[in-house]
């Protein structure tokens, strides 16, 4: 019989189930953000377009859609724990995938592969992220997550640097010029060893996690308070949550995965470990929500903060120019890493405004809603499709006439606007009336 968590106030040590979450997290960010080198990379080895690389976004991310209500169902007959297990092993699959599309260079291939990697960490997403909701005090909920976003978005750190030293390294710099056909054949074998790597290393950790002493979520005691509800989309606090949530997924990526594509479009030598630099401010952004939420500031005021930042930097990479950012040299430069420009350096920043967004508006949107949780989850997991739609929909906006990539990044204006919306009002409402 399997141990269960009891989410009342008074609950045991939940320090050994955190800690394996905590892995958990560690592996979701280095398979996800390994797209924001893997977009130029496949722009050098298959020469697509700006608009083709960006499929590579959308098919990992609109398997969230197809996907996420299926995983609702998986979780309620399976288990939290047994959900998390399946995902990773579906994660080793479509990691494996990739090796025959790096043989054939076929797109299609590498399509399929990203699918079924959204696909399966749809599944261990919507089990995980109700899990550190629910495992501790509402209040401090942001906290936890934003513990488990630190080792999401330091795996996002070391994953592009990982993918340019196994992939790149030893070759020249691509920001200028195409490969050769030669130099194709080697980037795309490069690409083989890693992926075989990942894939058996996931697989170990699958079956870690269906051994582990990870104990199920208890979510009856909180039944009697949404008897009366009839349907999950009568939660408008919910509702409005999933739309918060696909907006900043949208905006997340196009920070943490289109930098080092607009990197290279403006000849930056290092683009391919710009995503570095975003997931580092993620980081940083992490650690500042474990130490102030909600100690100093509450997850409601700081989603709001988050929200105003975004506003900002969205504006300001719009309307800057791509001279060195003096402020980034003070950064940088003293520990011999490279100057930014200052439109990557406000792109990169972002990593900063997005940090808490996501842990606020979780435990924001999951609030009261009882054994719905597992399909309220669903649903959020089901927002992340935003980093399929608004990363096409910035590649489409550039490429209308002369507005450029530059001038697309307005797109994110307006999702920050309604984070904002959602921070103020939309996370109070209870009813529709």
């Amino acid at each position: 019989m399997e141990m269960t968590v009891d989410t009342a106030p008074a609950q045991k040590s939940s320090v050994i189930p955190m800690a394996i979450v905590a892995g958990l997290f560690f592996i979701l960010g280095f398979a996800t953000w390994l797209n924001g080198s893997l977009m130029p990379y496949l722009e050098l080895v298959l020469t697509l377009t700006p608009v083709q690389a960006s499929f590579i976004l959308f098919t990992f991310y609109i398997a969230v859609v197809v996907f996420s209500i299926p995983s609702a169902w998986v979780i309620r007959r399976v288990g939290y724990k047994n959900g998390m297990a399946l995902g990773m092993l579906g994660m080793a699959a479509a990691a494996f995938m990739f090796i025959p599309a790096a043989k054939t260079h076929m797109f299609g291939l590498f399509l399929v592969a990203q699918f079924m990697m959204g696909a399966s960490q749809t599944l261990l997403q919507t089990a995980v992220n109700p899990y550190v909701v629910k495992i501790g005090p509402e209040e401090s909920a942001a906290a936890r997550i934003s513990i488990m976003g630190i080792l999401n978005k330091s795996a996002g750190v070391v994953a592009p640097m990982v993918f340019a030293a196994m992939i790149l390294g030893g070759m020249k710099d691509y920001s200028t010029q195409a490969p050769t056909p030669e130099e194709i054949e080697i980037l795309a074998s490069n690409l083989v060893f890693p992926y075989i790597c990942m894939g058996l290393f996931i697989a170990f950790l699958a079956l870690c996690v269906k051994f582990s002493p990870l104990p199920e979520l208890n979510l009856e005691k909180e039944d009697a308070q949404v008897a009366d509800k009839g349907s999950v989309f009568r939660f408008p606090h919910l509702v409005l949550g999933v739309i918060a949530l696909f907006l900043y997924v949208g905006v997340e990526v196009i920070a943490g995965d289109t930098i080092g594509s607009f990197g290279r479009s403006i000849g930056y030598s290092g683009f391919a470990t710009l995503t570095s630099f975003t997931m580092a401010f993620m980081v940083l952004g992490y650690v500042l929500g474990v130490l102030l939420i909600p100690r100093v500031i509450s997850q409601q005021k700081a989603l709001m903060v988050s929200a105003i930042l975004g506003v900002i930097l969205s504006l300001s990479i719009v309307f800057g120019d791509s001279a060195s950012s003096s402020f980034a040299n003070i950064l940088f430069v003293p520990f011999g890493l490279p100057a930014l420009p200052n439109t990557i350096f406000f792109l990169a920043l972002l990593g900063l405004a997005n940090a808490i967004v996501w842990p606020a508006i979780w435990p924001m949107a999951l609030s009261g809603l009882g054994s719905y949780t597992s399909t309220g989850s669903a649903l959020l997991i089901m927002a992340i499709s935003g980093g399929a739609v608004l990363p096409f929909v910035l590649a489409g906006v550039a490429s209308i006439g002369d507005i450029g990539r530059q001038t697309a990044y307005i797109v994110m204006t307006p999702a920050y606007l309604f984070i904002l919306f959602y921070a103020v009002k939309g996370h109070k409402l209870r009813s529709w009336k």
